[in-house]
């Protein structure tokens, strides 16, 4: 098993940047494709960007392309979130993944997860 924890999140306004990050341990980090997932309230957990074992592959949701940037250390075992210009509607819930299978944007693809960091963006 592999555990994930979050940190870095907390309020931006409107236009800010702010980077989160995932910490893992406990199984080789660089077997694991990594993903970032949100879930606003009252909502559905959603795929924001996904990276691969050794980071030259990345996936994201359209509403992100172009504004967040997805990155990983091996030899930190950590990943990143680097989110600019951000928009109100990215308050949430962010959630790191890891899954032994191939880049997904499915939640139910990713087997370990982490418990989530708050970040909230005012207008």
């Amino acid at each position: 098993q592999v555990q994930l924890v979050e940190s870095g999140g907390g309020l931006v306004q409107a236009g800010g940047s702010l980077r989160v990050s995932c910490a893992a341990s406990g199984r080789t980090f660089s077997n694991y494709v990594m993903g970032w997932f949100r879930q606003a309230p009252g909502k559905e957990r959603e795929f924001v960007a996904a990276i691969s074992w050794g980071g030259s592959r990345t996936d994201y949701t359209d509403s992100v392309k172009g504004r967040f940037t997805i990155s990983r250390d091996n030899a930190k075992n950590t990943q990143y979130l680097q989110m600019n210009s951000m928009k109100p509607e990215a308050t949430a819930d962010y959630y790191c993944a890891a899954t032994r299978a191939s880049m997904a944007r499915r939640v139910d693809a990713y087997a370990y997860w982490g418990q989530g960091t708050q970040v909230t963006v005012s207008s």
